[in-house]
């Protein structure tokens, strides 16, 4: 079948139709522009109000999240920034969660105009990882210490979900030795085209991780425009694909906007409603994250240098900040799209993972390219360093790098992990298992430089553990020093 044939058999409508309420879609672009307009200049008062309301954990309304997206005065911010961070500890604690993508393909049947990707682009070389290929780039970042992949795919008949689910085994299968030990890809998340779910079922049979699709953006006429040819066109279609994952059973999604292809306090606006909409039919469970990636500069186009709506880097700061006040209990991540210092930014305003010694060339990883392609990857990045440099540098800011997926194998998704961060015990037990495994990367992996730094902060971790009134449960505390005594000595993949 040829790719224009397949794409035209892409969408299904009844499995759009089933989701709307009376027919119509939970964007309602006007009352998002009201909500705007009609909430500026918030009083301080007001503010602090809002804030107890996400320190209680409990997501804002679109009023008030509206407001915190109107709030200029520079004291005030400060608050939000402060509160934010704050925030983000209570939830999850001092953790902060790296992966790395791994590209799998670059043909696609789309048309998307700031996408290096897109059918049109005759500046891009295509290729499409066979297994082998993708087990030598799963080698690749295994040896650096990564646990966590996301996995991407352009969308084309060669990438296909059977492409995908073969992609995932094939990751999953590699194991890399490390001492009297090996190490391998805990968790594979994926970030593909919407699909039906029937296919939907497949990658939940074969173990998928988080499935993350991001709308891009929710503004229709700016998605029209921006999304020309082929099934991504249909803006339901890709609006509802993370319903679709949640009734296939894939209850761990993942959202996101590109910012700077419409106004960024609407794609605020537009993120927490597809929040709202997803806990609304799924009994209270909304995405595990939510992503805020910025355009950024791709072969054969200019659309992110000739685009009105760029977000500056005090926007950017800002938008993190209102989206940790806004949806206190989601994960939030800061991609390498950033520079490091943006990154840092973003960190300190609350995020929750990014991604390390990222190549997005298909093949960069197994090839050992140290510079970036413009015409073999989706787009430029602004942070390539390596796992080892970003962990010394979170490990310097006093934070600690979880490599953390014992709540995903032990059953804690969906309304479960919800729950759990909405109360606070997700992070506790986040904390104890970030420990466990901070202790085999810095055995494993770590330069001596990080190791001297990240052996402070593991001391600081294992004090306040000690310390802390939530595991005077003796078993609880004993099964954690056992374990971590064990790891100390060498065996792997402990976890509470």
């Amino acid at each position: 079948m040829s790719p224009q044939k397949w794409a035209e058999n892409v969408i299904k409508q009844d499995e759009i139709d089933r989701y709307l309420i009376d027919g119509e879609d939970f964007m309602n672009e006007d009352l998002i522009k009201r909500q705007l307009q009609e909430n500026t200049s918030p009083s301080k008062e007001e503010v602090e109000a809002i804030i107890q309301k996400s320190l209680d954990i409990e997501r804002l309304s679109p009023i008030e999240t509206a407001k915190l997206l109107n709030v200029d005065d520079p004291e005030i911010l400060k608050m939000m920034d402060e509160a934010a961070l704050e925030v983000k500890r209570k939830v999850y604690d001092n953790r902060i969660v790296t992966f790395a993508p791994l590209y799998c393909s670059n043909l696609c049947v789309n048309n998307c105009k700031y996408c290096g990707f897109r059918k049109d682009n005759k500046e891009e070389k295509r290729r499409v990882l066979n297994m082998d290929e993708i087990k030598a780039e799963t080698e690749a970042l295994v040896k650096e210490g990564h646990k966590r992949s996301i996995v991407v795919y352009g969308e084309h008949p060669a990438s296909d979900v059977d492409y995908i689910v073969d992609s995932i085994k094939s990751v999953y299968d590699v194991e890399v030795p490390t001492g009297n030990s090996t190490s391998k890809i805990r968790r594979v998340n994926i970030n593909a085209a919407p699909m039906t779910v029937a296919d939907l079922e497949k990658l939940w049979e074969v173990g998928v991780g988080t499935y993350q699709v991001f709308q891009e953006t929710y503004h229709r006429p700016t998605y029209n425009k921006v999304h020309p040819s082929g099934p991504k066109s249909n803006y339901r279609w890709r609006l509802y694909s993370l319903h679709r994952a949640m009734e296939a059973g894939i209850d761990d999604v993942a959202i996101g906007a590109l910012f700077g292809l419409y106004d960024w306090k609407f794609e605020v606006m537009g993120l927490l409603y597809h929040t709202m909409d997803l806990e609304k039919q799924f009994d209270g469970i909304g995405p595990h994250t939510i992503s805020f990636p910025r355009l950024r500069d791709a072969s054969g186009t200019d659309y992110s240098a000739s685009s009105r709506y760029s977000v500056s880097d005090e926007e950017f700061k800002k938008l993190v900040t209102v989206l940790r006040l806004a949806v206190p209990y989601t994960g939030l991540i800061v991609t390498a799209r950033e520079t490091p210092e943006m990154r840092r930014e973003a960190i300190k305003r609350g995020s929750t993972q990014t991604d390390a010694s990222t190549k997005l060339g298909i093949g960069s990883y197994s090839e050992q390219l140290t510079e970036q392609e413009k015409e073999k990857q989706q787009f430029m990045l602004g942070d390539t360093r390596g796992l080892d440099i970003v962990i010394k540098e979170f490990a310097e800011m006093g934070m600690i790098t979880s490599f953390c997926t014992a709540g995903y194998r032990c059953g804690r998704t969906g309304d479960k992990i919800m729950n759990l961060l909405k109360c606070g015990t997700e992070g506790k037990f986040c904390k104890l298992n970030a420990v466990l495994t901070f202790r085999e990367w810095l055995d494993d992996f770590a330069s001596p430089e990080t190791k001297e730094v990240g052996e402070k902060v593991l001391q600081e971790e294992l004090k306040q553990i000690e310390n802390d009134p939530f595991f005077e449960d003796k078993k609880l505390l004993a099964d954690f020093k056992n374990f971590y005594e064990r790891i100390k000595n060498g065996e792997r993949d402990i976890y509470i």
